[in-house]
Parts: C-alpha cells; structure tokens; sequence
C-alpha cells in the first residue's frame, strides 16, 4: 500500500523525481478497503436494510466509523464530522496498516484544537457509497459477489438516512453539532432540514443548498472519462488483471482544477517546466501537468472508479428544495445554530451559494450573511485553512 498524505490538504508543489518513483507499478484494480485487509481503527456497525429515496433498498448496509475523544454520562458532547467527496472516516491519525492516507482534517480536530476531542466525542463516518469500509460498489452484494454495476442510485438524502441510522445504533439522541465541507457540507444542510430535533448545531463549509446545472456539467465529464476507459467494462472490473484507472486518474485531474484557485496554480507553477526538457515540441511537460498527473495516478492506489461515480452523481442529486417546496421553504425547516462558510476564491461551490443558504436559514450565527475567508487555495481552502476555519467553527460550538 502507497501510504501518503492527502493532496487536498496541503498546498500545491512540485513534483520530484522521488514522488514520481514513488508511484511505479501498475495501480491496483481498485483502491477500496476490502474485507480481509487490515482494520486500522475503524470501527463497523450493520444497520440492516436501508430503504432508498428513489425506491428500493440496499438489503445490507454496513458503515465504517471512527470515534475519538469520550461520549459523556449524559451523551450531550457528540459531534459528528461528514467527509468530502474523497474523504473518508479516517479524520486524524497517522497513515498506516488499513489507512492509505493520514488524517484530512488534523489541523482541525484533535486535543486542544478547534474541536477538542478532549471535550467533545467525535463520530467520523465513511458516507454510503464510498470505498474504505462503509457499503459501496465494490463491497459484497448478499449473494457474494461485489455490487460493481448493480449498485443502485443514491442520494445526499440515502447518505443522511445512512448516518440516521448509525446515530440510533450508537444511541446518541442529539448531536452537539453535524459539521460538514463540500459534499459534506451538502449532508450536514440536509441534517438540519431533515432531521431538525436531532442536532443543536451545524457547520456548512463550502457547500450549496443545490448542485446548479454548471456544477452538473463539470461532474459529468468527470464520469464520462472513467465510462470511457475500455478497462471500466460497464463497472464490473474487480475480477479483471487491471482496473479502470487511466479514466479514475483522468476523472480525478479534472477535479483538481475545481479545487483549487487560478491564483494559487498561476503563483506556485508559473510557466515552469517539469526539468530539463521543453515542453516546446521537445517532449518535455510543464510543471503544472506533471502536478496533475501524479496526483490522478497516486489516487487510484486509494479509491474506486464505481464509488467514485456513485457519488458523484449522489453531488449532482443535491438539492434541498426537492419535494419540499423549494429551497427557500427547506431552509426554513432549520432550528440549528448554524455557521455557514464561503471561501472568497472557490470556483466550484462560490460564495453565492453560501449567500443563498445564510439569508434564509433561521438561527444563522452572523444573520443573514455567511462568513467569507479569504484564501488563495481555492475551494479546499476549507481543508488547508485551518487556522481560519477552526476560529469560526470554535464560535460555533461555543455558542
């Protein structure tokens, strides 16, 4: 196993010759947890069958968790932490046996930090659909075989219930808060609207309250690159020699550019080239596609092409308004305490999707406006920022 540090929270750099050696061989089939390898700290819960929003039902639905910190008597300190797209429940730690990458979000949580896992139980799960232990394409279906293909369409909505269902296992009555960034912060909305007696507070970091039709179009192409590589085989390649991975690895390198800022790319890249050789005709690359190229192959050693587009799609599914009278009446279903967050340079989820949610949700920290940090890394400021965003989410969870 490639163990690393995840990409998403460090700024951007150059790539050496020792990163580039680092990734020889052929990229596994899939990057996914499988049974058999090893636990880590992750701890399992089945939650039986789960009914979904579009119909049907998972039969079988077992979640991988992580938990740091100590519930008290009265079960009134339990905070729970959603990831991103990529993320998974592995949230601080060291890279290791079972964990191919360190903890995303150390700055954040830990003793003493921002979320204080000396006062506060933390419960870190990996959503529905995702591939380091929770239920997803390349877990095994009841009739033994990996899901691949037959997995079934799911929604911000599923993943929520999911993470329902793992609170009432865990019996926790009330979270102290659901804080969420990305799409994250897409479930941690859909928490408060939802499920409004079942948490004090809520965390919006970098998030809508609806994938737009320009977010739409920038998932699609990503879907369609891994659809496109002849290895994908319809999405049954787990028992094939080599995987889907050039598509994955492509997929991944589109959504580098939405992460991060135009500014940080032009100030750390320039017009640099990779070495010696020029990218003039010469057969030589810029800096910045080297960049982009280790980081899409160094992601298929830890992720799966089938999660990845089952949540993919689960983004663009993202609309809180559905069946709900639209968005302005759901967020008005909100109770909690909220902090809603912008990063002043994200080009993926921009501050006017976070305008959009704060002006109508009821017990907004800073009335009808979000907070805006100023940053130059784009939208995964909210993962490198931690300074920035560990004052805010303190105000929240001291409110």
């Amino acid at each position: 196993m490639d163990w690393q540090t995840p990409e998403d929270t460090v700024p951007s750099a150059f790539i050496s010759e020792a990163n580039a050696r680092s990734l020889i061989g052929k990229p596994p089939v899939t990057g996914a947890w499988r049974e058999g390898d090893p636990e880590g700290i992750r701890q399992f819960l089945s939650i039986g069958a789960l009914p979904l929003e579009r119909g049907g039902e998972l039969p079988v639905v077992r979640v991988a968790f992580e938990t740091f910190g100590t519930l008290n008597p009265s079960g009134t300190n339990a905070v729970l932490i959603v990831h991103a797209l990529t993320g998974d429940s592995h949230l601080i730690g060291d890279p290791g046996p079972g964990h191919p990458t360190g903890g995303w979000w150390g700055g954040i949580v830990g003793p003493g930090k921002a979320v204080d896992t000396e006062k506060w139980f933390v419960v870190a799960p990996n959503m529905l659909g995702g591939c380091q232990g929770t239920t997803g394409p390349a877990s095994y279906a009841p009739d033994g075989r990996e899901w691949g293909s037959r997995f079934p369409f799911i929604t911000i909505r599923d993943q929520v219930a999911t993470q329902l269902a793992l609170t009432e296992a865990l019996g926790i009555r009330k979270w102290a808060a659901v804080i969420g960034g990305s799409m994250g912060g897409m479930q941690s909305l859909e928490w408060a609207i939802s499920n409004p007696d079942r948490l004090e507070r809520v965390a919006v970091l970098a998030a809508p309250a609806i994938s737009n039709a320009d977010q739409i179009a920038l998932n699609s192409v990503q879907l369609e690159a891994i659809r496109m590589d002849p290895l994908f085989a319809g999405g049954d390649y787990y028992d094939a020699e080599e995987g889907p991975h050039q598509g994955l690895a492509l997929a991944r390198r589109m959504a580098l550019l939405n992460y991060r800022s135009p500014t940080e790319l032009n100030d750390r890249f320039e017009r640099s080239w990779q070495s010696g050789i020029s990218p003039l005709g010469g057969g030589g690359r810029y800096a910045v596609e080297s960049y982009l190229d280790y980081h899409g192959n160094k992601f298929t050693r830890r992720f799966d092409a089938n999660s990845y587009i089952a949540l993919v799609q689960a983004m663009s599914s993202h609309d809180v308004g559905r069946g709900r009278g639209g968005t302005v009446d759901a967020l008005r279903r909100a109770t909690a305490t909220a902090l809603v967050l912008g990063i002043d340079s994200d080009r993926l989820f921009p501050v006017a999707d976070q305008r959009r949610i704060a002006a109508h949700l009821p017990a907004n920290l800073d009335g009808t406006e979000p907070v805006v940090i100023s940053s130059p890394f784009g939208h995964d400021g909210f993962l490198i920022e931690d300074a920035l965003v560990g004052d805010h989410l303190r105000r929240l969870l001291e409110s």
